[in-house]
């Protein structure tokens, strides 16, 4: 027999609650090339099949450098569970209530994004509390590709 405890098994050791959180707090997400297999897949998981986003020669013909990725294709690499916010309240999550985005620039193959999250408004409840989170996507070129809002309802620390 050993001790191990797998409700310790946890990436964060200690859970946040609504409280524990400060506007302007900032969660980085991993960067990621926009590689063709990233294409593939999300046309594959989007069904999306309009030549702009899988013919290069398509694209090109039209004044493109490369294929074009899709908005929600960047939007995807947004996802808190690519980071470790949804780590920290794993205890204290009720929901993700609302979304919003805007795709400022365009995003095409080989191009390496950087997502990032932001604390931007806190509005506590009687026992939960909605979290907002600006999202921002920024190319290699330190251009804002795309920029929007996550909100998510969080409890407030038992007791």
């Amino acid at each position: 027999m050993t001790d191990f405890d797998p409700s310790q098994h946890r990436m964060i050791p200690t859970q946040r609650w609504f409280e524990d959180f400060v506007v302007g707090e900032r969660f980085v997400l991993p960067s990621r090339t926009q590689t063709p297999a990233i294409f593939a897949a999300f046309q594959t998981a989007s069904g999306d099949t309009h030549p702009v986003h899988y013919d290069v020669e398509y694209c090109r013909s039209r004044g493109m450098p490369h294929l074009l990725a899709h908005g929600f294709q960047t939007l995807i690499h947004t996802a808190p569970g690519a980071g470790l916010f949804p780590f920290m309240v794993e205890e204290s999550l009720v929901g993700f209530l609302e979304q919003s985005s805007r795709f400022l620039k365009p995003v095409f193959a080989d191009d390496t994004i950087y997502p990032a999250l932001e604390v931007t408004e806190l509005v506590p409840g009687r026992t939960t509390g909605a979290v907002t989170l600006r999202s921002t996507v920024f190319n290699q070129r330190k251009e804002l590709v795309l920029e929007g809002m996550q909100k998510f309802l969080i409890r407030k620390r038992p007791g």
